[in-house]
């Protein structure tokens, strides 16, 4: 066993306590990773917050890089030492989703027990199949992506989820084609990441909507043609004026009720709303269906982009290294682990991009 430091959600709404724990050997398939550095998701603070269920105590955190430092059992295609991306995709690459080309939509639950334990030998969950917010994790083999030395740990930390999940809703869920019309609900790490897909995929316009006028202006450095404020009373006639249409394509990366109810008015005939932000368990959205049936418009779910790991990280990689990507500027603080709750509480501020967590 290894003997790490984490941040341990002791009780949801609590601030995050630092321990140390023991961390298990990898079992067979599985690797045992140093953590360089971990973002911080939203979705571990709705996680933190009691939005998705589960039990404390629990250690969160997924969208991380670091070295590995050991191998389980059939694992012959890494080496200790590499730069690795992780991820909460753990696909098994068997059942019908997987075998169907969407792994993250994979339908077999995780089997083994958790790696984490209190020195007493008490189990803490590693929540999402991760557990990054700590400086030592054990993950499936399949969770985790190569990447070349010359990206720093905290560059591709970001790959892990924000990403991939906003570049991977315009190409992949979205099926942008060039020439068409997009809005971005949301300019934060996931939205700033959908403009950018929707900027490498060719779009004509790319509208970003946000509640700051800040924002907006950063959106426009990652490829935004045109920002509104959505505190305007009817936010999408801005919209339909810059477009001079309907958009082809509405990606909401927030998950606000407001928002998916007012998406569906910035779209054209037949166009498409990705759903990709993600509200607590229970809210509900209401909608007319009627005019989606006469218009043809469609709504999409995309859970972490619809990507393929093993094809996507590697690819975005390159375009970071070609500067077509932009990573870097999304790094809006680094902050240590003992800092984690200064660095959530930032980001619950609203005007963080990513925050990162640097061991």
């Amino acid at each position: 066993m290894t003997e790490i430091r984490a941040a341990v959600l002791t009780a949801f709404g609590a601030p995050f306590e630092i321990e140390t724990l023991t961390l298990a050997a990898p079992r067979a398939g599985e690797i045992e990773v140093a953590v360089e550095a971990v973002a911080i998701c939203h979705s571990d603070i709705a996680y933190a917050e009691g939005g998705y269920g589960g039990t404390p105590p629990l250690v969160l955190g997924h969208e991380a890089a670091g070295r590995v430092t050991a191998l389980g059992d059939g694992v012959t295609d890494l080496e200790v030492g590499q730069r690795v991306v992780m991820t909460l995709i753990r696909a098994c690459g068997t059942c019908a989703t997987c075998a169907g080309g969407r792994p993250t939509l994979c339908q077999t639950p995780a089997r083994h027990p958790t790696p984490l334990a209190r020195p007493d030998g008490s189990p803490v969950m590693a929540e999402m199949d991760c557990g990054a917010f700590a400086t030592g994790v054990v993950i499936g083999r399949n969770q985790c992506v190569a990447v070349p030395d010359t990206m720093p740990g905290e560059v591709a930390a970001l790959l892990g989820c924000g990403v991939i999940t906003g570049v991977g809703s315009v190409i992949h869920a979205g099926r942008l084609r060039p020439g068409e019309d997009v809005v971005v609900i949301g300019a934060g790490g996931v939205g700033l990441n959908a403009i950018q897909g929707a900027r490498i995929a060719g779009a004509r316009r790319i509208v970003a909507v946000d509640m700051s006028a800040g924002k907006l202006e950063t959106a426009k450095a990652f490829g935004a043609t045109d920002g509104v404020l959505a505190s305007d009373a009817k936010p999408w006639k801005a919209a339909l004026r810059a477009l001079g249409r309907g958009a082809d394509l509405c990606v909401v990366t927030v998950g606000a009720i407001a928002a998916y109810e007012t998406a569906p008015r910035y779209l054209g005939w037949g166009g498409r709303m990705v759903m990709v932000g993600m509200p607590h368990s229970g809210q509900t959205a209401s909608y007319e269906p009627v005019i989606a049936a006469y218009t043809g418009q469609a709504m999409i779910g995309s859970k972490m982009g619809d990507v393929v790991i093993a094809r996507d990280i590697p690819w975005m990689a390159d375009l970071w290294a070609q500067g077509r990507l932009k990573l870097d500027e999304l790094i809006s603080g680094r902050w240590s682990l003992d800092q984690i709750n200064d660095a959530v509480a930032d980001t619950k501020s609203g005007t963080a991009r990513r925050n990162v967590i640097v061991f």
